[in-house]
């Protein structure tokens, strides 16, 4: 007896599945990370808290996204 498994295919475009949108996410807070621990540019600490908050809420949000 065999089973056959349907795939339901997501109606989301390609470029907004789980797997790229999460990989974006992550590289953004680690680009905070690297602005709160760069000793040039005051600017870049200043914004560096706020570049890894939104990174953070995106991969909140993606995590919800279809694979």
């Amino acid at each position: 007896m065999s089973r056959t498994v349907v795939s339901k295919r997501s109606s989301w475009p390609r470029w907004a599945r789980r797997r790229l949108m999460e990989n974006i996410a992550t590289a953004i807070i680690a680009i905070g990370f690297l602005m709160l621990f760069q000793p040039f540019a005051l600017s870049l600490y200043s914004y560096s808290f706020v570049t890894m908050l939104a990174g953070t809420a995106m991969f909140i949000v993606v995590s919800k996204f279809p694979e």
